[in-house]
């Protein structure tokens, strides 16, 4: 009975802390967004207006996001009975806008970043095959513009 109980306990502890820490870094990415929401970030292969480009250079942002035992738990679950498993969809979604913002930053004062791409893997914990973590990589090309004046018309 005693194991149950630390069991149960764990599994509360692991969503409380794992919904407190989930909270706090979508409030940190949609912060972050906002302030990066002028860094247009398009899937074209090549950009609109050749003729500017000043210089240009690959760019990246990566992370690895772990899984919390509740989310581990909730995706037990949902595998016996089937269905789509939202505890991981949450990770993924955090990790996706966090590489992209990581990859906007490594950008520093680029005009615009062009054909994104984004990967994704599973790292797992020893040969379990169960997923300990999730890695996300954003990469693209930074395009560097001339400056345009302020009296100048830049179309």
């Amino acid at each position: 009975m005693d194991n149950l109980f630390i069991y149960l306990a764990l599994i509360v502890m692991g969503y409380i802390s794992g919904t407190i820490i989930e909270k706090r870094h979508f409030a940190s990415i949609k912060k972050r967004e906002e302030e990066m929401v002028n860094l247009p970030t398009i899937m074209l292969k090549r950009p609109l207006h050749p003729e500017e480009i000043q210089k240009y250079t690959l760019v990246n942002g990566s992370v690895v996001l772990s899984i919390d035992y509740f989310k581990k738990f909730l995706a037990s679950l949902v595998n016996i009975f089937g269905g789509s498993i939202h505890s991981y969809e949450t990770i993924l979604d955090r990790a996706r806008r966090e590489a992209i913002l990581r990859m906007k930053e490594d950008a520093g004062d680029a005009s615009e970043i062009i054909n994104i791409r984004i990967e994704t893997s599973s790292i797992s914990k020893n040969s379990q095959k169960n997923v300990g973590a999730v890695e996300v990589l954003a990469y693209g090309t930074a395009i560097y513009r001339q400056k345009v004046g302020k009296n100048e018309i830049h179309t």
